[in-house]
């Protein structure tokens, strides 16, 4: 069977541009390296009833409504509100840092609208570059020095095994920090978990009569094989062009599963471990779903410097490299065979919700022209 568009990679980038793709009549080839879709959002249920993140806690959350209507059309949602916990100084406090946090950190019973100018005399007590230079900078100058030393400083090193001065202020853009009492992580309109798992709303993404699908194959073994007027690619940039500016970096993570014969491990999903042990977090799976099971089976995250590429890194370096790959990219997609989207393919940062955004944004620019 021949097809008029190879798509590289089943997760959330490769299934959005495929299922448009296919709705608007082409037919679609998906190939994935991995045996199983839906990529690094892949879940399965355990033999406890308990839906397992395989690569670690994915969390649906989204201001756009045109993202939103379009999941909902490929699975129910579950309402989950996200919470996160930090331990810190052997306490569980709310993070993202809000006013409670700041009440039980520094012994000060303040109102919600003395936050703002708390945090100021923090800032003002604190020492940084402005504007900022570097993810310490960032961090400092919205909390100051202390928090930042007991609730980012060292987590940072553990996650990048980098002083937080090397990395880029960019990095610093995904915290969040609230003036009032919200204790939820994400502060979106829309969130939540699907309610059969991300595996079946990407196999109902998938399941179009347009659509066939390889797992288990590398396209750089076969795309020799196939003559298609378009190639969506969401695989790693470096490789596609077969690292002639140089290898760019990605994080890795270790995931320790273990299941416990109790009901519940901790409060709340996932509790962060700035200081203590070597884990960054312990994610405890049946909070996302409200599952019920006499037992538990919780996450324990340990980053690693390389293996499955998990996180981008930005430092002067790596991005000094993705300028030089995007120029190609640019070439490639102003010809009209190429779509390069997602998180590998333009080494850049996404959350889910813009992952699909995207995609569907130059799949439908690329049907217009």
């Amino acid at each position: 069977m021949s097809f008029d568009i190879v798509v590289v990679g089943a997760g959330l980038s490769g299934a959005t541009a495929a299922r448009i793709l296919a709705e608007s009549g082409k037919r679609v080839l998906v190939i994935e390296k991995h045996k199983h879709i839906a990529g690094h959002c892949h879940d399965y249920k355990n033999e406890n009833g308990i839906t397992i993140h395989t690569y670690g806690p994915h969390i649906f959350h989204t201001n756009n409504k045109d993202v939103w209507d379009f999941v909902n059309r490929f699975t129910e949602f579950h309402y989950y509100q996200h919470k996160v916990l930090s331990y810190v100084e052997g306490k569980l406090l709310p993070f993202p840092i809000n006013r409670d946090t700041l009440c039980e950190v520094f012994g000060v019973n303040i109102a919600t609208y003395e936050v703002e100018e708390f945090l100021e005399k923090e800032v003002k007590k604190s020492k940084f570059n402005n504007p900022p230079k570097n993810f310490r900078d960032v961090v400092v100058s919205q909390v100051g020095e202390r928090l930042y030393e007991m609730f980012f400083k060292n987590y940072t090193i553990k996650q990048w095994e980098r002083d937080p001065e090397e990395l880029s202020p960019e990095v610093a853009k995904r915290i969040p920090i609230r003036t009032n009492r919200d204790d939820r992580y994400f502060s979106d309109k829309y969130q939540g978990i699907p309610k059969h798992g991300y595996t079946k709303m990407v196999e109902n993404m998938l399941n179009h009569e347009n659509i066939a699908i390889l797992t288990g194959v590398d396209y750089f073994e076969v795309r020799d094989l196939f003559k298609s007027e378009l190639t969506v690619y969401t695989g790693e940039l470096d490789r596609f062009f077969d690292y002639v500016y140089g290898k760019l970096e990605y994080r890795s993570l270790r995931l320790e599963l273990k299941t416990y014969d109790k009901e519940y491990y901790q409060p709340v999903a996932v509790v962060n471990y700035p200081n203590d042990y070597d884990w960054t977090r312990i994610t405890e799976y049946k909070h996302f779903l409200n599952e019920k099971s006499e037992k538990t089976t919780v996450c324990f995250e340990y980053p690693l410097a390389s293996a499955e590429p998990y996180y981008i890194v930005m430092t002067q370096d790596n991005m000094e490299k993705r300028e030089k790959y995007m120029k190609e990219v640019e070439k490639l997609e102003e010809s009209g065979e190429y779509i390069f989207v997602g998180r590998l393919a333009e080494y850049k940062y996404y959350n889910m919700d813009q992952v699909i955004e995207v995609s569907k944004e130059k799949v439908s620019k690329w049907l217009k022209e």
